[in-house]
């Protein structure tokens, strides 16, 4: 459910008499958890108001313009003499203050001042909605009350910071032509459990009171601490009873108040140094917003010295009719302590919350009330599919004209990013990008891989820009059924990811695409789709278009090219070992062909022996040729 609200908090009324002087020693610390922001919307410098206050230059905006209010003098800090407006003609309807590297699981008070007092001279304030990253929050509308456009009117809530989130988004949707404004931001971490913190619910500001305190105090309007930075105001604006009537009576003290100041809420001990009582029946209204939840915090102490025992004051609490509790604070904290009760309110039906103290003994009394919706966080973009287009919005060069920021499709009350569709999930909890159309927007950019984490695409359009560079090859879902990049300079190949079977519809037309043509792509038009490839010289493969070299395809080898060029290099490698092979083995039998030294030795002597032999058989032929008788021969 998206929640419209149109309030102010703390509406000031201006005076021109000097602020009042800075303490000789600053206060405390106020921020106990680190992190605070103080932005000057509109400036380029960094300033320190009176309150010791240091406001930074103007930072963390998308896009937008400076101006100065009419009557800068009528306005006594800094941060309130100057904004930054949004003008949809040249921004885009929607603009965003993005708060970056935040700790996860972190709660903040987010606080606004806001302005118009005729800084455009035409005396008309701009309609225009603000949102904290996916729900709206603030509506303002033309026109404003006349106070609040000339004075400017403070707002604040607490939010928490998701386990997956890192970033905040303050964001402003303008109406028509109005252009958005603001003047400063003011973002301050607190204790993880403030308020009975819960991730998926936002705290807005109804009315937070100071009962008996004479004007309005804390940050922005005193030097009174308040480590939250919350500011208070004076009660009299809501109490119904005669503001003159004898029977209320302001009760102060300097003492000190045990409980206040104590974690997770660090109350103020101011709030219960005072107190309003009265002898009938003390009652208080605030507006608020039909239909919806509120959490009340009450805040009493028992601040009369002269109640010093158990049931000398007691009165029964009413909240809109109902008795929600009876209360003795003695009896509960004793004197000087703080007591805080917190109730929840349930789809109010009126546009009024009523607060009632009923005697029983003695005069009710009270101290402080704390009046905050309870908003529940509207669905946002899945975050992988945020940053999907994110990545989009920077490799397109999306210009500033499209209002490309924060949430591309949160709130769903304001039109999503200019080009985009969007659909919530079946189960109602997040919203995924569904349509992209950015044909003929001029972009000179190239398309970012991450563009495949948009798992739920329907349709693409980004024809007739400039894009260059390749296709990505993530490019192909399944949910994907209608493509057109054609008339851009894409270059390289059609990747194999976006021969998708549910395409319908394929236009490549006009590029510097090269490389064969997957089979499957082209089949979508034999099966009742559309598909043109023409104007891309490089293109090869398909009917209609020249064959693709055996050994060359998608601007580079093919398969088949790469097989023979391995094979080849196999058989090379092969001849080159059985070369070495062949030379090793002969070299090694060159070595072999040589006897030993000691087989040279013994074969010579036996030649010799055969030698001698062969001469003794020789004489003896001879001899017995000559009648010698053979000594061989037998007698």
């Amino acid at each position: 459910m998206t929640l419209l609200f149109f309030f102010f908090f703390f509406t000031i009324t201006i005076t021109t008499s000097a602020p009042p002087p800075p303490p000789p020693h600053p206060p405390p610390p106020p921020y106990p958890y680190g992190l605070s922001y103080h932005i000057n919307c509109g400036t380029s410098a960094n300033s320190t108001d009176s309150f010791n206050t240091t406001w930074l230059s103007d930072r963390f905006f998308s896009a937008g313009s400076s101006a100065l209010v009419s009557h800068p003098l009528n306005f006594p800090l800094p941060s309130e003499k100057t904004l930054r407006f949004f003008l949809p003609s040249s921004y885009g309807k929607k603009n965003c203050y993005t708060f970056p590297s935040l700790p996860s699981s972190s709660r903040y008070l987010l606080r606004t001042f806001t302005v118009y007092d005729n800084y455009d001279a035409k005396s008309r304030p701009p309609s225009f909605d603000v949102a904290l990253s996916s729900t709206v929050l603030f509506s303002w509308r033309s026109p404003w009350p006349e106070s609040t456009a000339a004075n400017g009117a403070y707002s604040d809530l607490f939010a928490s910071l998701s386990n997956t989130s890192s970033s905040l988004d303050l964001c402003f949707y303008g109406f028509a032509t109005d252009a958005p404004l603001i003047s400063s931001i003011e973002l301050i971490q607190v204790h993880p459990a403030a308020y009975d913190a819960t991730d998926n619910i936002i705290l807005v500001n109804y009315g937070r009171i100071s009962c008996g305190a004479p004007q309005h105090w804390g940050a922005a309007f005193s030097n009174d601490t308040d480590r939250f930075a919350r500011s208070w105001q004076p009660d009299s604006a809501f109490r119904k009873i005669p503001q003159d009537s004898n029977d209320v009576r302001f009760l102060s003290t300097s003492n000190s108040i045990s409980g206040a100041d104590e974690e997770p809420n660090y109350f103020p001990m101011k709030v219960y140094q005072s107190a309003v009582t009265t002898e009938g029946t003390l009652e208080y209204e605030l507006e608020v917003d039909a239909k919806m939840d509120y959490t009340v915090w009450l805040h009493f102490a028992e601040i009369d010295s002269s109640v010093k025992k158990v049931g000398e004051r007691v009165f029964d609490v009413f909240i809109n009719g109902d008795n929600v509790t009876r209360v003795d604070i003695y009896k509960q904290v004793g004197g000087f302590s703080a007591l805080t009760l917190n109730y929840t309110l349930k789809n109010l039906s009126s546009n009024a919350f009523t607060l009632k103290l009923v005697p029983v003994v003695g005069a009710p009394l009270i101290s402080g009330v704390e009046n905050y919706a309870l908003v529940p966080i509207d669905p946002s973009t899945l975050p992988l599919q945020a940053s999907a287009m994110k990545a989009l919005k920077e490799s397109l060069r999306i210009p500033d004209r499209m209002g490309w920021n924060g949430d591309p499709c949160a709130p769903t009350t304001w039109d999503a990013w200019e080009g985009v569709t969007c659909r919530m999930t079946t189960d109602k909890t997040a919203l995924v990008i569904s349509e992209i159309d950015l044909g003929t927007q001029g972009l000179k950019g190239y398309i970012s891989d991450q563009i495949s984490l948009l798992s739920n695409l329907v349709s693409l359009n980004l024809s007739s820009n400039s894009l260059a560079g390749e296709i990505p090859a993530g490019l192909g879902q399944k949910s994907l059924i209608q493509v057109d990049l054609s008339n851009n300079q894409l270059t390289g190949s059609i990747p194999d990811g976006l021969a998708s079977s549910n395409l319908k519809l394929v236009l490549l037309n006009g590029n510097l695409l090269e490389g064969r043509v997957p089979e499957q792509l082209y089949s979508v038009g034999v099966h009742g789709g559309a598909i043109d490839l023409s104007s891309n010289k490089g293109l090869c493969g398909v009917p209609s278009l020249p064959s693709c070299p055996m050994f060359w395809e998608h601007g580079r080898l093919s398969k088949r090219g790469k097989l023979a060029i391995g094979l080849s290099c196999l058989f090379v490698l092969c001849v080159v070992l059985l070369l070495a092979y062949i030379y090793i083995r002969r070299k090694r039998n060159d070595y072999d062909f040589a006897l030993p030294h000691e087989l040279i030795s013994l074969a010579a002597k036996r030649n010799r022996y055969q030698r001698q032999k062969s001469l003794m058989l020789l004489e003896l032929e001879s001899q017995h040729a000559k009648g010698l008788p053979s000594p061989f021969t037998p007698l």
